[in-house]
């Protein structure tokens, strides 16, 4: 099943038969005060920043979060999409949980947006629905409602079939159209939820075939050497049905784990993509020492 995303001029299609989709996650304030700061000062230079340095480490698509304290979320979102737009032709992934944000993100994006997110709550479904019908975009959604984010794989996969029950019937929206995010849980907080998160990927692909995404970040939470863990763990979920990840594509170990997987799973067409990227690392190092000479 093939999911696609478009901006003005580009095309992204997320499948099982593609290489693994990086979004990349940096232009988010969260835990950013800086940041914070500039948008409460209606300063956007820090996303320009942001969308260069996520397209240099191999981002695919952006994710772009406006959710600041004490901010117009709706008038930073569309002008953060419009600026980005202006610098890059990337998809973006409009990520808020405001309603009026949503609804001024999408108006002012020129393509087919990913929209992040919905959950399986009645009431979360009915705001976001109608505006990803819409829009005609692609939605995030996540597999917990109003009583729990359950620890149970078969629990997870009970409240998909809900909502695509719910987007496809009730919204039209296409069953392609959905991508579950299966909710990746820190393994330092519970041993085992990294390995339910890989059986609900795996339910979820045998089942409905949806691409599937997720915060890479919030497997190693709490640990040390996280870059390890994110480089071990998508891999991992790769071959049991996850698609793409929201990332900072900053992190070189974590891309070039991703890149290998693509290479070894067959997503990677006579090793392309791979030779490419190691020529230009070669070329960037030599181009470093002779600029240090």
């Amino acid at each position: 099943m093939h999911t696609v995303v478009r901006s003005a001029t580009r095309e992204l299609i997320i499948g099982s038969d593609q290489p693994f989709c990086i979004i990349g996650e940096r232009i988010n304030p969260t835990g950013r005060k800086k940041f914070q700061e500039e948008l409460r000062a209606g300063d956007l230079s820090s996303v320009e920043i942001d969308v260069r340095s996520q397209i240099a480490g191999g981002a695919m698509m952006l994710d772009i979060n406006m959710g600041a304290p004490l901010v117009d979320e709706a008038d930073l979102l569309a002008k953060a999409i419009i600026l980005t737009q202006s610098i890059c032709d990337l998809p973006i992934c409009i990520d808020s949980s405001v309603i009026e944000a949503l609804e001024a993100g999408l108006g002012a994006y020129n393509g087919k947006a990913l929209v992040n997110s919905i959950t399986a709550e009645d009431e979360r479904m009915e705001q976001i629905l109608p505006l990803v019908k819409k829009y005609g975009a692609a939605v995030v959604a996540l597999p917990n409602d109003e009583e729990e984010i359950p620890d149970d794989p078969y629990k997870r996969l009970e409240l998909v079939r809900k909502i695509v029950t719910v987007a496809t019937k009730e919204y039209g929206i296409p069953l392609e159209d959905i991508v579950i995010d299966p909710l990746a849980m820190p393994v330092g907080a519970d041993h085992t939820l990294v390995w339910k998160t890989l059986e609900t990927i795996r339910l979820i692909r045998d089942e409905f075939g949806l691409n599937m995404t997720l915060g890479a970040s919030n497997v190693s939470f709490g640990m040390p050497d996280r870059h390890t863990i994110n480089a071990v763990f998508l891999p991992m979920a790769m071959t049991v049905g996850l698609t793409s990840a929201i990332m900072d594509s900053r992190t070189e170990s974590i891309v070039r784990a991703i890149k290998g997987a693509d290479l070894m799973m067959g997503n990677d067409e006579w090793g392309a993509n791979w030779i490419a990227a190691h020529r230009g690392r070669v070329a960037a190092a030599a181009a470093a020492t002779a600029a240090a000479q």
